[in-house]
């Protein structure tokens, strides 16, 4: 996934195709949510133009574990993403896009953009079904406390609107006049 600028320049006649898997361990360090991630699959292809610039179409997929929002039980997530990463292999970069990557150091690296575009492919929230869930880290009842549904918990908040406190009794009929 790297590449110098003189090896792009040789790929420049036939074209670039792009067919990788890549590690991407280190994710797990950056983002606390990650609890695995599998090696990336990484495919796609290089256009080059005239004017200096390559265009990498990039697809990314794997699979990364990640906790269920409601019972912090292991989810399995498969990703795939779509990315464009330009670069500016002449060194003239004359234009003010922030798009448009250099090289550094004589090198074309995609494995930034590539863990880059994993960590905007994370879900918010990602739900386990109902199985995991009785399975997961969280328990489902406690001391004096359990989880309910929300029908349950409908039921729970009918029962106390019937029942009137006994030291607001008289005020309940303020309104019945």
């Amino acid at each position: 996934m790297k590449w110098s600028i003189q090896q792009l320049y040789a790929k420049r006649v036939r074209g670039l195709v792009i067919d990788d898997e890549v590690n991407v361990d280190e994710l797990k360090e950056r983002d606390s949510e990650i609890r695995e991630i599998s090696p990336a699959k990484v495919s796609g292809r290089a256009e080059f133009s005239a004017d200096g610039l390559v265009t990498f179409f990039l697809r990314i997929s794997g699979e990364m574990t990640l906790p269920c929002a409601r019972s912090l039980a292991d989810v399995r997530y498969s990703f795939e993403t779509e990315t464009e990463e330009m670069f500016q292999i002449d060194g003239y970069k004359d234009t003010e896009d922030e798009e448009v990557r250099e090289p550094e150091n004589g090198f074309v690296d995609l494995l930034p953009a590539v863990k880059e575009s994993i960590l905007l492919s994370i879900p918010i929230q990602v739900f386990a079904d109902e199985e995991a869930q009785k399975k997961g880290p969280a328990p489902l009842e406690g001391e004096n406390w359990s989880l309910i549904s929300e029908d349950e918990a409908s039921e729970e908040t009918e029962k106390e609107t019937d029942t009137v406190d006994p030291r607001l009794k008289d005020l309940s009929k303020f309104f019945d006049k």
